[in-house]
C-alpha cells in the first residue's frame, strides 16, 4: 500500500434550524458493517507503513519508556482497621495484584486478587470499585475485558477465596457495602447511552435479577452513583450533571430505609456532602462562585439550616476537603496551582511549603478519623511522585516513597518554568515548561504544546516518566493552562465553555505563538497535542491556524461535535448540554457549528496529523475519528502526513495492562521525533 485509503462517500443529508449538512461519511456509525471494520483495518496498515522507516525507533521508545518502569513495585501501603492494603506488580507482569497483610507490614501477605490471571485470554482487562465489608471479609470487585466501561460485579470471601455466586452484569463499576456486611449497593447504567442512572439493592445469596431498585434518576441530563462518608456511617446517593447536583443520604446501619434529599437540586448549584459528628459538612458554590464550606446537623439539612466554615475567596478555588478528629484539610488552587491548607478545628491554620515554580500537590488516602498523620502526595515536572506523612500538630513530614525512575535519571538534569502569554483580550494564560538543562533556549529546540481546556479539569504539571523520552531528545514540553480548566478558578472554567468555547482555543494559539516569541522555540518547530476533549481543541485550532504546528496529535479526539450533540442516544450527550451548549437552540447551534471541527474542514495547507482512536470507546465514538480523518483525506496536502490509528481492542483509555499503553505512546513520539528531523 503506497497510496492512502479513500473511504467511499454515501450521500447523507442533516437539516437543523434551516442549515443543511451533507455527511458522506455518516454510514462509518454502524460498528457491525464490514466496510467499517476494512477500513479502519486499511488506515491501520497505511500509518504502519508509513511510519515503516521508524519502526525501530518506535521499539527503541518503547523498550526505553518500559526500562523506565520498577517491574517489580508497589503502590504505598495504607492502614484501614487491622488491615494494611496495596497493589504490587511482578516483573514482567502487566497488571496489579491486589493485597493485604494484618496488623504489621512484616506479616504474611494475602492476594486478594491477581488481575494477570484474570485476564488470561483476554484482550483487555480492567478491575475496577475494589470495596471491602465492613468486618473485611468479602471483597466486591467489577471486572471489564472490553474497554467500554461495562463491568460485571463479583463478591469474592477473602477467608476461603470461593467466588460467590452473586454476579451482577451490565453495571458501572461503582458499589457500597452497608454496615451488615450483607447488603451492596451498585449502580447501573442505560444500555443504550450508558448513563448511570439506577441505584439497586443486593442482598448477599439472593438473585440478582430481584435486586431492588432504590433510586432511578429520571433527568437525563443528570447521572447517580452511590458512596460513603469516610466515618462509614452513611450511604450517599450522588445525583449531578455538569453545572448541579443532588445528595440524598441513609444510615448505612439501615440498609433497607429510606434516602433522604439533603438539598433538593438547583439550577447551577453544585455541592458534595462529608459527615463529621452531629453534621454534615458541605462543599457548595451557593452564592460562592470559587466554593465555600458550610455545615448542617444532620436532623435538618435545608439550606435554611446551613451556617458556613469556610467563606468564599474570589482567587481561591476550594476543590476538596479532609476531615479528621481534630483537623480540618483543605485543597485548594490559586494563581493556578494547587494548595493543601491545614486548620486545626482550634488553632491557627497554615499552608504546606512547596518550592518548585509548578507543580502538582494533593491530599492522599487518609482514612482514619483519630490521626494527627495527612499522608499527601506531591510532583512537579522534574520531581517524580512523592508521598509524605506529616504530622499536623508538630508540621514536620517523612518522605515515604518516591516513584523511582530506573534508566539513570536524574531530576539535576531537568528544568522547569512558569511563565504567561497574553491572549487576544489581554487575559495572562499561564504556561507550565520542562526541558533538559542541555536544551538551548535559543528558539532552535522543538517543542510540544499540549492542552485540554474542558469541563472546568485543571490540566496539572505532573511528571512523566515516558516523557523523558523527548526531553532527552532536545524537544521541551509546555502545558497551556488554557480557559475551559480551573487553574485560576471557576471563572476560568466558566469563561472557556459554552458560548465562550473560542477562548480555549485562542488562549492555545496566544500560548504557542509565545513560546516562538520568546525563544524557546521557532516557525517550524512548534508541534501540539491534545486529547478527547482536547482533542476538539487540536481540530479547531488547525482549522484557526493551520500554518502554526507542524505536527499535531489529536488523541481519541470529540471532533463531530454537532451531530454527536444532536444525538441523545450517543453516551454522555444529554449530560453534557452545559458544557458546549443544546444545538436544539438555534443560538448554540450556530456557536458550535462555527468551531466543530469536522464540520469546518476545508482545503487548507494542514499541518501533519496522527490521529488514534479506540473502537470500543464508549465516551468520544470511534466514527468521529474515523469520518474526521476520511473528511480530511479529501482535501489534505499531499505533502503533509495524514494518520489515523485504532487501537481494535481498546476503549477511550487506550490499552490496558501496565506496558502496552507505551507502544501507542512510541508510535506518537516517533511522529514527533521524525518532524523533528530527530528519527
Amino acid at each position: 500500500m503506497t497510496n492512502p485509503p479513500i473511504a467511499p462517500q454515501r450521500p447523507h443529508q442533516m437539516e437543523k434550524h434551516g442549515d443543511v449538512r451533507q455527511d458522506p461519511f455518516f454510514w462509518m456509525r454502524d460498528r457491525e458493517d464490514p466496510a467499517v471494520i476494512d477500513y479502519l483495518n486499511e488506515e491501520n496498515a497505511y500509518t504502519k507503513e508509513t511510519m515503516a522507516a521508524q519502526a525501530d525507533l518506535q521499539e527503541t521508545l518503547f523498550e526505553e519508556m518500559k526500562g523506565r518502569i520498577k517491574q517489580d513495585d508497589s503502590t504505598l501501603p495504607y492502614r484501614l482497621d487491622k488491615y494494611y492494603y496495596y497493589a504490587r506488580f511482578e516483573e514482567g507482569q502487566e497488571y496489579p495484584l491486589h493485597c493485604r497483610k494484618r496488623e504489621s507490614l512484616e506479616a504474611e501477605e494475602q492476594v486478594m486478587l491477581d488481575v494477570n490471571v484474570m485476564a488470561k485470554g483476554q484482550a483487555f482487562m480492567q478491575v475496577a470499585g475494589l470495596t471491602l465489608t465492613p468486618d473485611h471479609t468479602l471483597l466486591a470487585y467489577a471486572q471489564d475485558t472490553v474497554g467500554r466501561r461495562i463491568y460485571t460485579l463479583k463478591v469474592k470471601n477473602l477467608e476461603t477465596g470461593e467466588i460467590l455466586t452473586d454476579e451482577i452484569p451490565n453495571m458501572t463499576g461503582n458499589a457500597v457495602w452497608a454496615k451488615d456486611g450483607k447488603t451492596l449497593f451498585y449502580s447501573k447504567q442505560d444500555p443504550e447511552t450508558l448513563r448511570p442512572y439506577q441505584i439497586y439493592r443486593h442482598t448477599l445469596g439472593t438473585d440478582p435479577a430481584k435486586d431492588v431498585l432504590v433510586y432511578e434518576e429520571q433527568d437525563d441530563t443528570f447521572r447517580c452513583y452511590i458512596t460513603k462518608s469516610k466515618s462509614k456511617d452513611y450511604l450517599f446517593i450522588v445525583c449531578d450533571s455538569t453545572l448541579s447536583s443532588e445528595v440524598r443520604f441513609l444510615d448505612a446501619g439501615n440498609p433497607t430505609g429510606d434516602f433522604q434529599v439533603i438539598e433538593p437540586r438547583g439550577p447551577k448549584h453544585e455541592y458534595g456532602v462529608e459527615h463529621f459528628g452531629d453534621h454534615f459538612y458541605i462543599l457548595t458554590n451557593w452564592e460562592a462562585l470559587n466554593f465555600r464550606l458550610m455545615k448542617t446537623p444532620i436532623t435538618a439539612t435545608e439550606k435554611s439550616n446551613w451556617t458556613e466554615v469556610i467563606p468564599h475567596r474570589t482567587d481561591v478555588l476550594l476543590e476538596d476537603i479532609e476531615i479528621f478528629k481534630e483537623f480540618l484539610v483543605l485543597s485548594e488552587r490559586k494563581g493556578g496551582l494547587s494548595q493543601i491548607q491545614v486548620r486545626p478545628w482550634e488553632g491557627e491554620s497554615y499552608y504546606l511549603p512547596f518550592h518548585d515554580p509548578t507543580y502538582l500537590a494533593w491530599v492522599d488516602t487518609n482514612p482514619s478519623f483519630d490521626t494527627e498523620q495527612l499522608r499527601y502526595g506531591y510532583e512537579s515536572l522534574t520531581m517524580p511522585e512523592t508521598w509524605y506523612d506529616f504530622d499536623m500538630k508538630t508540621q514536620s513530614q517523612v518522605q515515604l516513597k518516591q516513584k523511582e525512575i530506573l534508566g539513570g535519571f536524574d531530576a539535576e538534569n531537568y528544568r522547569s518554568e512558569w511563565l504567561h502569554a497574553t491572549a487576544e483580550d489581554g487575559v495572562q494564560i499561564p504556561i507550565s515548561l520542562v526541558y533538559h538543562k542541555d536544551t538551548p533556549r535559543d528558539g532552535s529546540a522543538p517543542l510540544l504544546e499540549y492542552g485540554y481546556g474542558a469541563y472546568g479539569m485543571s490540566m496539572d504539571p505532573y511528571f512523566s516518566p515516558a516523557r523523558l523520552s523527548l526531553l532527552d531528545r532536545g524537544f521541551i514540553f509546555a502545558i497551556a493552562h488554557i480557559r475551559g480548566g480551573s487553574e485560576l478558578g471557576r471563572n476560568w472554567y466558566d469563561t472557556g465553555k459554552m458560548q465562550y468555547k473560542k477562548n480555549s482555543f485562542k488562549d492555545f494559539i496566544a500560548c504557542g505563538e509565545h513560546l516562538i516569541q520568546a525563544g524557546y522555540t521557532s516557525k517550524g518547530k512548534l508541534f501540539a497535542s491534545g486529547g478527547s476533549a482536547g482533542g476538539l481543541l487540536m481540530g479547531a485550532v488547525m482549522n484557526m491556524r493551520p500554518d502554526l504546528y507542524t505536527g499535531v496529535l489529536a488523541a481519541v479526539p470529540f471532533v463531530d461535535v454537532i451531530s454527536t450533540m444532536l444525538d441523545e442516544s450517543i453516551p454522555l450527550t444529554t449530560g453534557e448540554y452545559d458544557e458546549w451548549g443544546n444545538p436544539n437552540d438555534a443560538e448554540a447551534y450556530s456557536y458550535i457549528r462555527s468551531y466543530s471541527p469536522y464540520d469546518n474542514v476545508s482545503k487548507q495547507d494542514y499541518p501533519n496529523l496522527l490521529v488514534t482512536s479506540g473502537l470500543h470507546d464508549s465516551q468520544v465514538q470511534y466514527w468521529e475519528p474515523t469520518k474526521w480523518v476520511a473528511k480530511l483525506r479529501t482535501l489534505y496536502p499531499k505533502d503533509k502526513l495524514l494518520l489515523l490509528h485504532t487501537n481494535m481492542d481498546a476503549g477511550h483509555g487506550g490499552a490496558s495492562g501496565r506496558f502496552q499503553p507505551y507502544r501507542e505512546t512510541a508510535l506518537e513520539y516517533a511522529f514527533f521525533l521524525r518532524l523533528a528531523g530527530k528519527a
